[in-house]
């Protein structure tokens, strides 16, 4: 800081009676402050990613849906973290899907989702290793081959329906599907990707009454199952938003599955592979009116 002293020269009036002006010096002190010394702020945060990135081989009309999904897949995040952040461990909805768990794992999850730097993962629309050319795939990590990559096949551009269609279409949480919508489909994508994932987060449970069951034997698991995180996501978003008040959790009921899962675990023993060695898996695969993608682990799931 700079001190400055000015002087200032007070002329007093002339008096009535003719007496001279007499001169008057009075010193006043300013404080002046300098920026000389004022610390610059860093970009502690340069280089951060603030959304995902998407690849060149995605059309204007693909990249506009993922880019829409995208968002609304951090929304769905963004509102399962918050409502943990209210409510805690003492929700109903929290308990029905992890039990007593600690809330911070799930908030982690859902938070690296919305905030987390997203350099490094990219999805992309083309057909790389050959999967897409599958019946009923509608993309896939893409495991060895590049493990932050997601693959994005033309199905989930015909089947997956947006946040703002919730509760519609006769869905309910406990009877649809978690990759009914675009948003929720993208949360169990980039569960499988390690920078998000980290490898934790896994397949444990997955039909719905499977994942309530996890959360009372096991809510450790829960906490890091991807089906649960997903069903939970929906499920909050539906009741606290969509739907206030009411939601649409809906009551499991037992369907013919069945085949389907026994043809998941059948097709889950096959090894990943590159396009030129996809046939094997093909043949597994094909007749099941399900989506697949592969595991982290190089394994075929579908749901």
């Amino acid at each position: 800081m700079a001190v400055l002293r000015l002087s200032i020269l007070i002329l007093g009036a002339t008096l009535v009676l003719g007496s001279p002006a007499k001169r008057q010096e009075t010193t006043v002190y300013i404080t002046q402050t300098s920026d000389t010394h004022v610390p610059t702020a860093t970009a502690w945060d340069a280089g951060a990613v603030r959304q995902y990135p998407i690849h060149s081989s995605c059309n204007v009309t693909e990249r506009a849906q993922l880019e829409v999904a995208l968002g609304e897949a951090e929304t769905l995040a963004t509102h399962a973290k918050d409502h943990i952040l209210r409510w805690g461990n003492s929700s109903d909805i929290f308990q029905k899907y992890f039990s007593n768990a600690s809330p911070t794992e799930p908030i982690g999850w859902y938070d690296k989702i919305a905030n987390g730097d997203k350099a490094g993962v990219l999805f992309r629309c083309d057909n790389p290793d050959g999967n897409c050319e599958l019946e009923g795939w509608g993309g896939h990590w893409r495991g060895e081959n590049a493990t932050s990559e997601t693959v994005i096949c033309p199905l989930s551009y015909e089947t997956r329906h947006p946040l703002v269609a919730m509760c519609g279409l006769g869905y309910t949480v406990a009877n649809g599907a978690t990759n009914f919508y675009f948003a929720s489909d993208l949360l169990h994508r980039l569960f499988h990707i390690p920078k998000v994932g980290e490898g934790a987060v896994e397949h444990y449970a997955e039909e719905h009454d499977e994942c309530l069951e996890l959360a009372e034997t096991n809510p450790e698991e829960a906490v890091r199952n991807s089906d649960t995180l997903q069903y939970f996501a929906l499920e909050v978003y539906a009741f606290d938003v969509a739907v206030p008040g009411e939601g649409c959790a809906g009551k499991f009921t037992a369907t013919s599955s069945g085949a389907v899962t026994a043809m998941t675990y059948a097709a889950a023993s096959q090894t990943y592979a590159p396009s030129s060695t996809l046939s094997d898996v093909a043949s597994v695969t094909s007749a099941a009116p399900t989506e697949c993608h592969t595991h982290d682990n190089g394994d075929v799931h579908c749901s």
